[in-house]
Formats: structure tokens, sequence, C-alpha cells
């Protein structure tokens, strides 16, 4: 098979407009889990306006707490993947409704796949017998990656179907096993599909890449190409300090050398480091949890250390706060983090 385009990115640890975060809020609430659950300490107004944004892992934590407070279950993912419209997602939709065909409307999204929602990355490939749609969860965190493919698929098959009515699946598949149920399946992608399978995957007819998006126009493409190019350029200018800080924790070993610290490394006052995280949808406390939680998985992984020594290369005083904030992070405490990362840790052992 032929792949259509690489997709821009490669992993899900883009910065990201707010439509999605403001989305799973709202489904949240219409399942009687109240937005500050999924998003404690931040007003629905600090997110709302085209040029807000968020950090990847802000959203994945937002996920995580949906899944927490609601089940999580095949049902709800699909069911929250249909409400991802094309309109959900401001110029970047626009420009896909205006595209000349679907393979241009395909074309373009994977151009500038870091201004859409997804957390799976859609591989496009193409042969004589159809339309091949990957999702690749290889980088997802396990305990979201089922639920998150689930959405993102429905969501991607949902924005099709709104650029064109008549497109359906000819084979479905996924990787995990079946559920009790597979109806919201069928409700979502029209077929039954299989399961147990070697990868994600939505097959289409060929024909549907040619024909004509009903409100095709030419103009309208390339005047939202521009400003899909300046939108993509601002949120990479704002997201860039976010990974310099980052790395000067990673050097640190995930130790809170204090805001202040970070500042003087980076040659940038206390005040102007506080206000450019801000711009970047994220602050030093977040940033800080992301490199301990990454370094405390990758520590726990090799099952060399124990939970006391963790803590302690992470700058933890007592190992009962360690265990408190792995727990916030990921739902689970260190040691069964541990245990079930043993056997991936010692193969053949």
């Amino acid at each position: 098979m032929a792949e259509l385009a690489a997709p821009a990115v490669r992993d899900w640890d883009f910065p990201r407009g707010t439509a999605s975060v403001l989305l799973m809020l709202g489904f949240a609430e219409d399942h009687g889990v109240p937005a500050a659950k999924l998003l404690p300490g931040t007003p629905r107004e600090a997110l709302t306006g085209p040029e807000k944004q968020v950090d990847a892992r802000q959203e994945l934590a937002v996920v995580r707490a949906l899944v927490e407070h609601t089940g999580g279950s095949d049902d709800l993912a699909l069911e929250l993947g249909r409400r991802y419209r094309v309109t959900t997602f401001g110029i970047f939709g626009f420009a896909c409704i205006s595209s000349p065909t679907m393979r241009d409307a395909m074309l373009f999204a994977l151009r500038y796949l870091d201004l859409s929602f997804t957390f799976c990355i859609p591989h496009v490939e193409l042969d004589a017998h159809g339309i091949s749609l990957l999702m690749d969860d290889t980088r997802v965190p396990a305990d979201v990656a089922r639920f998150l493919v689930l959405r993102d698929l429905a969501a991607v098959h949902t924005v099709m179907r709104d650029l064109l009515p008549d497109i359906s699946a000819q084979d479905l598949a996924f990787r995990h096993d079946a559920p009790a149920s597979t109806q919201s399946y069928v409700d979502t992608f029209g077929i039954e599909p299989a399961f147990g399978a070697e990868r994600h995957r939505a097959v289409f007819d060929p024909a549907f890449l040619t024909m004509p998006l009903p409100q095709a126009n030419d103009q309208t493409v390339a005047l939202c190409a521009a400003q899909c190019d300046a939108l993509v350029a601002r949120r990479r200018e704002r997201s860039g300090i976010s990974q310099l800080v980052r790395e000067r924790l990673v050097r640190l070993g995930g130790v809170d050398a204090g805001m202040d610290e970070i500042a003087r490394r980076l040659a940038v006052s206390p005040r102007t480091l506080r206000r450019r995280l801000t711009e970047a949808g994220t602050g030093y406390r977040q940033l800080l949890d992301e490199v301990r939680q990454t370094l405390a998985e990758e520590m726990l992984d090799t099952g060399a250390l124990s939970v006391e020594d963790v803590a302690l290369r992470l700058g933890y005083a007592e190992a009962s706060s360690f265990i408190y904030a792995f727990k916030r992070w990921t739902g689970t405490t260190p040691a069964a983090y541990a245990r079930r990362s043993a056997p991936r840790a010692r193969p053949g052992r």
C-alpha cells in the first residue's frame, strides 16, 4: 500500500486549541459530571476564544478525569466521538469543507494535523481495493488508549460524513477485545467491526477520494491555508518555552528548583517566564508534574528502584508525598504501576 501523505506530527504531544476540552466539559455535564471535576481551578471562560490554547498533557488530564468519572465505556467513547463535527475546529474545519475533493480534504488534514484534536495519529494508505484509515495509538498512554482510539476514529468518521454524507466504511477492525455489545459500534460506523486485529483500521471505497465536496471553493481553501500556517507558527512559538522548561527540569532529574531558578537558567525574569507559560496554556507546576510523572514511570519500569528510591531521586522529602502525587497523575499507586510494568520491563523472565 502507498501512504497518501505523511501526517505533520508523529506524536500526540503538540499544543492544541481549546475546542476539544470545551466539548468534553459539556459532554461530562450532560452525563451528570460537573465540569470542575475535569478541570479544577480553571473557569470555562479562560478557555473561550480563538487564540486560547492548552498543552496536550492538560487535555490528556481532562480525558483521564472524564474516563474516571464516567467509567469510560466503549459506548461513551463512541458517543463522545460523534459530537466532534467539522465545524468544531474553526478555520481548520472550514478549510476541509472548502476542499475540492475528499482526497484534498484528507491531504489538508494530514498537513495541519497539529491543529486537530487527535491523540491517535492517523495514517491513510491507498491501493486498488480501498482507502485504509489506520489509527496509531502506540504512543498513547495505556490507561486511556482504548477510549481515545474509539473517540478519535468515531470523530474522524463523523467529520468525513459531514464533508461527504454518502461516505461509508466497507471494513472496520480494532486491536482490542470485543465488548459485550457492539451496537454502539454499528450505530457509529454503520457496520459490525472485527476485534483482535493487528491494527485499528477503517476501509473505504477509493471512489470516494475523487468525489467533489458540496461546498468546494479553491479561493477559500487558499485563504484558510494561509491562516492555518500563521496559527501553527504562533502555537509553536508559544509552546517553545514549555519545552525549554521541560528540558531544564529533566536535567535536574525532576527536582523542583523553583521557577526563579529555572527563569535564571533561561536568562529571563520570573515574571516573563510566568507570562510566556500562561500564553502557552500551561504553568511551571504543571510542567514539573509532567516531567516528574515521565521520569517516575521510566524509573519504575526498570524494576530496579523501590518506590522510596524513586521518591528520593525526584526530590520528595517523603515517599507518601510522591505516592499521593503519582496516584493523582495516573489513578494508580507507584507500587501497582511497577507490578503492572514488570512483565514489559523484564521480558523473558
